[in-house]
């Protein structure tokens, strides 16, 4: 009752449209007749709620969202895009629609998961379904909005997008080949890269865990296209490399680098540390009883890699392949540095969308062909693994030594190790170099501060400090827009997973499928989805600030839900139960006993949320403004305009940021122990 009573008083006195004006009665009495349905709708569920009709309450509250919803996506641009009074008359309705399923039984007659649940599952229908569905239904309408399936043919099937001319007689392949050729690349051998150095760290000896530790960390803190000015420096027609080899060996300069070479070399130094992480915790979690068990039967140390370990390995493989291939076709930032002619699928969609021809059209159709090898990779990865069992991580004790890694495969691990931090190393130190030389790029490295102070400059004026540098701006915007939208990441996904993993409840299975959806979604889908979704009367976000934050909580709300997941498994149930014989209510237990309980699951999502916030670009390069910039989309502009010495600059800024904010939260949090024992043979038995 109190829902539909809030329902009420908003729709009497709250301004209803995003502009300000009258509230929904009183633009209904000035005519706007769609409103009536509605007022009446938020009377009927206020009288059955008051009355204890709940089925009529239910049915009374989701007419009154689905018919304002429909008449306002009837209306179109004619109409007024919702504001504060439709955004609190809907999310009334809504809690008052799911209070009344509990109370007709559903969701165990738990009001509080009723309205988690059914909150959640709307806010995924409007923030990830209906703009990706918006999105490729638009690959079917004209110019002028009218259906026409033709355009489909005639938009997808052709030779910019599929031709395999490259192939035959030396000309270009279209755009999803080259997409699809350059992620596979990516994929496997960013996945066979992340091996070596998990086999190194894990079973080479703890000598190199530092370091290749810090170097998996760097990727978190570091836009994406960091690595690609850092290899133009090194390897462009006049980079410092390039000059050294013509002056000295007499290697002609040349642009070898612009296209698939520039763009591999650049995600697989950006992703292989993804790939490491996901196999350094597979192989943590191998139980070393099951290889001392393979030794126990004279089985050879490559043999036991071989029949025991790798085999183990799939799912992790799988994991780490499948984020390489999809990372890599939603890459932006990389392709749009070192790409040259050697056209991708996330280039080629952004500027359907931003280029001069403007054709929202293609741009679904684009994303389209990117969510389907999306999709497919999930599909094969599935496929792959089967429904085989990989567990290995039991109650019982476990006090075995991991297995020696063969001489052979350790030299492989160590060489590719060394090859890897050295390069890695090496581009690292350009970018905190090039900011403060002249123009690194060119070779003058003159000391220099000018940049810093193109950027980040600060006066003082009449009225006190005064943040001059052109940078401050897009700074203090993505501070902001990543404060907001950290929190809201973690409160949602840490909701979900409550719901999914301490309740049964009828679709439980597919509201947890619908919170993991967004992960399967290129950033560049989601940023052309929202473009042309959210353009428009009744949701009209462009040009705000806040389809910046929706974008980043509904993209990155699957790390919160996973991280919750995992962290609720190690909580014993029973506390919830002993939580409810003390009568304590759903709402109390979440917030006195499981709340304080996933405080490591709630740093790690904002964590999570708060860095690729500051550090996203495939994205929201489509939603952000002159007002609203942020600083990965501002070092793009820069990159661009040819401005590499300022974009450096800024990188550098960002990478320290970062690495301040990271580090003070993995103090906090620490690390989990298995309390397995180790020995120092590991460091010289190979």
């Amino acid at each position: 009752m109190v829902a539909a009573s809030i329902a009420l008083a908003a729709s009497l006195i709250v301004p209803w449209a995003a502009d300000g004006g009258a509230s929904a009665l009183a633009r209904a009495l000035a005519g706007h007749w769609t409103l009536w349905p509605l007022m009446g709708a938020v009377l009927a569920a206020l009288l059955s709620a008051s009355s204890g009709r709940d089925g009529a309450t239910a049915i009374a509250s989701a007419f009154g969202v689905a018919w304002t919803f429909g008449a306002g996506f009837v209306e179109g641009v004619t109409g007024p895009a919702f504001g504060i009074g439709a955004a609190i008359v809907l999310t009334a309705l809504t809690v008052c629609f799911a209070r009344a399923l509990a109370r007709q039984g559903y969701f165990g007659g738990d009001t509080t998961v009723a309205t988690l649940v059914v909150i959640i599952a709307a806010l995924l229908t409007i923030f990830i379904f209906f703009p990706v569905g918006r999105a490729l239904l638009s690959a079917v309408q004209d110019a002028q909005g009218r259906f026409a399936l033709s355009l489909v043919t005639a938009r997808l099937f052709t030779a910019d997008i599929w031709g395999v001319g490259c192939l035959g007689a030396g000309t270009r392949c279209g755009v999803a080949i080259n997409s699809a050729l350059l992620a596979i690349i990516v994929g496997m051998v960013s996945a066979l890269l992340g091996l070596a150095l998990a086999l190194l760290v894990q079973r080479g000896g703890r000598r190199y865990s530092g370091v290749l530790k810090l170097m998996s960390l760097l990727p978190i803190v570091t836009p994406t296209f960091v690595i690609a000015l850092a290899i133009v420096v090194l390897f462009g027609r006049t980079g410092l490399i390039t000059g050294w080899l013509d002056h000295w060996i007499g290697i002609p300069r040349s642009r070898w680098i612009y296209g698939l070479p520039g763009v591999a070399l650049a995600q697989l130094l950006s992703f292989s540390p993804i790939a490491f992480m996901i196999l350094y915790g597979a192989l943590t979690a191998v139980s070393p009883t099951l290889e001392e068990a393979a030794q126990t039967l004279r089985a050879s140390r490559a043999r036991v890699f071989r029949t025991v370990t790798w085999p183990l390995l799939r799912p992790a493989l799988a994991n780490a392949f499948l984020l390489g291939f999809v990372e890599s076709l939603a890459d932006f930032a990389n392709p749009i540095v070192l790409s040259g002619n050697f056209e991708v699928l996330s280039i080629k969609t952004f500027f359907a969308i931003a280029g001069a021809q403007h054709d929202p059209g293609r741009a679904a159709v684009l994303a389209s062909v990117l969510l389907a090898f999306t999709l497919a990779a999930f599909w094969l990865q599935q496929r792959w693994l089967g429904r085989l069992s990989y567990v290995t991580v039991s109650g019982k004790g476990d006090s075995g030594i991991p297995a020696r890694l063969p001489r052979g495969l350790w030299l492989t691990c160590f060489f590719t190790a060394l090859i890897w931090i050295s390069f890695t190393f090496i581009c690292y130190a350009v970018i905190l170099v090039g900011g403060f030389v002249k123009d690194i790029g060119r070779g003058d490295m003159t000391v220099s501060f000018s940049h810093f102070a193109a950027g980040f400059g600060v006066e003082w004026g009449s009225r006190g400090l005064f943040f001059g540098g052109s940078a401050w701006d897009s700074f203090f915007t993505t501070i902001l827009v990543a404060a907001i939208s950290a929190p809201l990441t973690a409160l949602i996904g840490l909701l979900a997973a409550y719901v999914i993993t301490r309740h049964r409840f009828a679709g439980r299975r597919t509201f947890e499928f619908l919170t993991m959806v967004s992960f399967a979604i290129p950033g560049t889908v989601i940023g052309v989805s929202y473009i042309v979704a959210f353009n428009v009367p009744p949701l009209e976000l462009t040009g705000g600030m806040a389809i910046l934050v929706l974008c980043f909580v509904f993209r990155n709300m699957p790390v919160g839900v996973r991280a919750g997941v995992a962290a609720l498994a190690q909580i014993d149930k029973t506390l919830d139960e002993a939580s409810a014989t003390l009568r304590a209510s759903t709402l109390r237990t979440l917030r006195q006993i499981i709340l304080p309980l996933l405080r490591p699951a709630i740093l790690v999502t904002l964590v999570f949320s708060f860095t690729h916030a500051m550090t996203a670009v495939s994205a929201v390069i489509f939603l952000a403004t002159a007002k609203y910039n942020l600083a990965t989309v501002y070092i793009v502009g820069r990159v661009e305009a040819g401005e590499y010495p300022l974009a450096i600059a800024y990188s550098s800024v960002l990478i320290l940021f970062m690495a301040v904010v990271l580090l003070l939260v993995q103090k906090a949090v620490g690390e989990a122990r298995l309390g397995r024992r180790t020995t120092n043979l590991l460091v010289t038995g190979h």
